[in-house]
């Protein structure tokens, strides 16, 4: 097999691939079951006039490797754009070639390019194996921030509310 990896921006019809990713990158952390999105969805909200994301693909020889799923940010305390990566993955048979390195990187480089400064992401707080490749490349946690979010009824409950109750 050969090793050379190549990167490329991910398309509409790779939507299916994205999703299957998506849904190994669930089993691995246990969290399969939380993944209601479809490859529609991401066609639909990823490959349209106005993309909520990007993807960046990986592969070996032709065949899928990996995946990073990012989208811009900015901070207002930095005054700057940055990147958010949402979703890391490689395939088992892949690993040790450094794709989510490259991927990680490319993407950062990329953001640079757009005048970016700076790339975030979240990691399972069990995935220890994620937190030290991130730690190994000087992808640092924050000790002063932490992810809270509001999903499904209550998401809606509260964005649905009359502004008197807000």
């Amino acid at each position: 097999m050969s090793k050379a990896i190549t990167l490329r921006p991910g398309r509409a019809d790779d939507a299916e691939t994205i999703h299957a990713a998506l849904l190994k990158l669930g089993t691995h952390i246990g969290a399969h079951q939380e993944i209601t999105s479809t490859p529609d969805d991401l066609r639909r909200y990823g490959f349209g006039k106005n993309p909520a994301f990007s993807t960046l693909i990986a592969e070996v020889g032709g065949e899928f490797a990996g995946l990073c799923l990012h989208f811009p940010i900015f901070s207002t305390w930095m005054g700057r754009p940055g990147v958010y990566v949402q979703d890391l993955y490689v395939e088992d048979r892949f690993r040790g070639l450094r794709i989510g390195e490259k991927l990680l990187r490319r993407v950062a480089r990329e953001c640079r390019a757009a005048g970016g400064v700076y790339l975030r992401l979240s990691v399972d707080t069990d995935n220890e194996t994620a937190k030290a490749f991130y730690e190994k490349l000087g992808i640092g946690w924050s000790s002063y921030e932490q992810v809270q979010k509001i999903v499904g009824e209550a998401f809606l409950s509260f964005s649905d509310a009359p502004e008197e109750e807000r």
